[in-house]
């Protein structure tokens, strides 16, 4: 059974009036049902509460009571927590015409960078998933404030195909795929011949947060974790059937390694949250650099420990040059590791288990 996380953006499923689209919403729909009828698992990004949260306070008395609230952040968590109740209810009723059942799963960014909220949230998908429901996930905005936001719906649909070892991970916009200087969309991202900067003109959709940079930068950390990736326009004629029997559309990004759950958590959520971080000499940095080796990070090889940490939390490394090489659990508090940087004859300070190498 394989298993894919599919990102709808709010401009894909509303229209320019901010109600929710429901001939898009209806045919995606049809195709994860037929998804799931296909022995695949799917959990469900949803962008458009906010929009639709519009939609239902169009009225002149709604919009009357919504204008009367200054704080511009207060208004979006009312638009949130108004339309995720339609964006919803829209979900179940298409997907429960096909027998598919849905759950509800609200995250936000600290959800994915505390061990314990990220593995029981990992726990409860696992269990979903196993039921035969489909998820449907979406950023906590009532909850959520600037440092707990995702950047984006990309972001949060990049961490749970991390999370859940996902086969697959589809962004699905208003775009054909990431486009080159002729127009045309570009079938495969290759790393050695395709410059993010000179690719993409950054910019987002009038009614979400996400730009084409965004999803490009989400789908090479995902497709470097061993996630197959495709950024493709979720309007087009059966387009996560196309995506699934790898027909030539939208922008594919190949997967390009596998790694382990502890190094997908370090890798997608962990590098956000590090308490502390340690400078380590140039030979330590060149066998880190190494992908031939695995090697563990040893205190002889630590010329600085910055910061305060405990035991089990998560450190940046960077060489001397102050360029970031990764990060991991360290194994030692910031004073032990102090005590012992440089020192020959030590256990590791991060085990190769727990470090996470940047590209």
């Amino acid at each position: 059974m394989k298993r894919a996380v599919i990102k709808v953006g709010s401009q894909v499923l509303c229209g320019s009036d901010g109600e929710l689209n429901v001939k898009v919403l209806a045919g995606l729909a049809a195709q994860i049902a037929d998804l799931a009828a296909a022995d695949w698992q799917i959990v469900l990004v949803s962008s458009g509460a906010v929009a639709a949260g519009a939609g239902v306070l169009r009225t002149e008395s709604g919009a009357r009571r919504l204008g009367s609230i200054g704080d511009p952040v207060t208004r979006k968590q009312v638009l949130a927590a108004t339309g995720q109740v339609r964006l919803m209810e829209t979900w179940g009723r298409f997907l429960g015409e096909r027998n598919v059942a849905v759950a509800q799963v609200l995250a936000t960014r600290s959800d994915f960078q505390t061990r314990r909220h990220y593995l029981n949230m990992r726990a409860c998908i696992e269990a979903l998933l196993q039921a035969g429901v489909v998820p449907v996930v979406n950023e906590n905005d009532v909850v959520a404030v600037t440092e707990l936001m995702f950047t984006d719906n990309d972001e949060l649909a990049g961490l749970l195909s991390a999370m859940l070892n996902a086969d697959l991970l589809c962004l699905l916009s208003t775009v054909p795929g990431v486009l080159a200087g002729d127009g045309q969309p570009i079938a495969t991202w290759d790393e050695q011949r395709h410059q993010l900067e000179e690719l993409v003109v950054e910019g987002t959709s009038t009614l979400g947060r996400g730009g084409m940079h965004s999803k490009i930068s989400i789908a090479r950390k995902a497709a470097g974790l061993g996630i197959d990736v495709v950024i493709a326009d979720g309007a087009a004629q059966d387009v996560l059937r196309n995506i699934v029997r790898g027909d030539d559309l939208g922008t594919r990004f190949a997967s390009r390694r596998d790694t382990s759950p502890a190094k997908r958590w370090l890798a997608t959520a962990a590098q956000s949250t590090t308490t502390g971080s340690v400078v380590v000499n140039d030979g330590a940095a060149a066998v880190l650099r190494d992908r031939n080796r695995l090697a563990s990070l040893l205190p002889v090889g630590v010329e600085t420990v910055s910061g305060t940490f405990e035991k089990g939390d998560v450190i940046e490394i960077r060489d001397t040059q102050g360029s970031v090489l990764g990060c991991g659990r360290t194994r030692y508090g910031h004073e032990k590791a102090r005590e012992l940087q440089g020192q020959r004859g030590q256990k590791a300070l991060i085990h190769y288990d727990y470090l996470y190498l940047s590209d």
